[in-house]
Formats: structure tokens, C-alpha cells, sequence
């Protein structure tokens, strides 16, 4: 798919405001797609993602031993993570520093799904993304992979992206810069290994809710996936 900046451009929110949860495994392209749906409706974007991987970087920074449930579970209310909702410039901050380019490091990402499966980790999280969506005055798409069915079940239009592994795995390696056949088939089978881990998880695995659209975006450019989903947003809105 093509990137989110070749999204049409913002426009301001009319209408009730709505939640939209968008849930999917990675590489889908639920972060630009989130993103641009949020700036075409004027609405709030919340990547929930970056709000686990910002309590991985806070882990493993301060010597936690990610493989330790119970270590990570007590310390899991210490770090102050704040989320920016611009769709444009979404931030988020652990502690007061930037953690935007830190949490996206490969030592982050090989021990996110570890720390994201300690209950208490996905208490706290859950909780802050709860409060945030509530306080969004214009409506908020929501990205993650148990928004519509534990953190958000009643949200107003639920979305469930999907892809081939093959097509993900071509999509995160372009993003990381490495396209070689080694390199996407590595991505792929790091991208398979954490499907597995986030759908057989305790704690709100990955799933798709029973009332989710889903929508297979294999085949799909960036453009025609948004624009499906701005018009399940605008007919709910009309409904209201």
C-alpha cells in the first residue's frame, strides 16, 4: 500500500463523534491507515502499539528481566507514558523524554510480546487507553490488536485488517529498508512467530470481534482501504 501522506488531507469533524477501532496483525498497515483515516475525518489517532512498546523500552532500560512476568508485573504502574493523538504528529513520551525513535529499536520489538502478555502490563495500558478515547471531543480511531473486543467491545465501527503473510512481510521490510529475499523471508517468519504469540496469549489476545469488518488488505492500495473505512465512519454517523 501506498504511504499514509498520500492520503487525502484532513478535514474537519462533522458529525457525532464516534470510536472507531481498527484491530489487525502487523504489517497490515493499520498505522497508516489509522492515521489517515483520523486526519481525513478530524478525528483523534491513538496507536496503542507504541504504548506497549513504550513499556518494553521502559523495561529493558531499567534493567527489568523481560522474561520475568512477575518482574515486569511489579513495576508495571511506574513509568508516566503519555500518548499524543495528532494524526499528523502522534508522540509519545515515558517519564517526560521522547520515546518515539528509542521504542522502535530491534531489542524493543524481539521483547514487546513478552511484556505485552503480563496481565498487569495490559491493566494499565488498557486503563490509559480507555481514558484517553473517552476524552477524545471529535471522535478517535484506535489501532491495536484487542481494541474491539477487550479494550473498546462497544466502540461505534470496528475494522479487522488482514493480509497474506507474504505481502506483510514485503511491507515491514520495505519500511526497515531491507528488501532482500533473505531479509523478507526473516521478516516473515518473525512476523508468524508473533502472530502466534499475541493469539494464544492469556491476557486479550489478537482476535476479530464478531461485529468487525474485515477487510483483506492484500491487493488493496492505501487509498481504497481508507476510503471503506471512512464510509462505514460516515454512515454510522449518519445513522446517529
Amino acid at each position: 500500500m501506498e504511504t499514509a501522506a498520500q492520503a487525502a488531507p484532513a478535514a474537519p469533524a462533522t458529525g457525532p463523534a464516534v470510536i472507531v477501532a481498527i484491530d489487525g496483525p502487523s504489517g497490515t498497515g493499520k498505522s497508516s491507515t489509522s492515521r489517515a483515516v483520523a486526519a481525513r475525518l478530524g478525528m483523534s489517532f491513538l496507536d496503542t502499539g507504541a504504548q506497549y512498546r513504550a513499556m518494553t523500552w521502559w523495561m529493558t532500560g531499567n534493567g527489568v528481566d523481560v522474561s520475568d512476568p512477575s518482574a515486569v508485573a511489579a513495576l508495571a504502574r511506574k513509568p508516566a507514558i503519555v500518548s499524543g493523538t495528532d494524526p499528523e504528529a502522534p508522540a509519545i513520551t515515558v517519564d517526560g523524554a521522547d520515546a518515539s525513535g528509542p521504542i522502535r529499536t530491534p531489542e524493543v520489538t524481539a521483547n514487546v510480546s513478552a511484556v505485552s502478555a503480563v496481565p498487569e502490563v495490559r491493566e494499565v495500558i488498557t486503563g490509559l487507553q480507555r481514558s484517553i478515547a473517552a476524552s477524545a471531543p471529535h471522535g478517535i480511531v484506535v489501532e491495536g490488536r484487542d481494541i474491539g473486543t477487550t479494550v473498546l467491545p462497544d466502540a461505534d465501527v470496528k475494522i479487522f485488517l488482514t493480509a497474506s503473510a507474504e505481502a506483510r512481510a514485503a511491507r515491514r521490510s520495505g519500511e526497515l529498508g531491507a528488501t532482500s529475499g533473505a531479509a523478507v523471508a526473516a521478516t516473515k517468519e518473525a512476523l508468524i512467530q508473533r502472530d502466534a504469540a499475541d493469539s494464544t496469549r492469556k491476557t486479550s489476545p489478537l482476535a476479530k470481534a464478531e461485529d468487525a469488518t474485515e477487510i483483506d488488505t492484500t491487493d488493496l492500495t492505501l487509498a481504497q482501504v481508507i476510503d471503506r473505512i471512512v464510509a462505514l465512519v460516515e454512515e454510522k454517523r449518519a445513522a446517529r
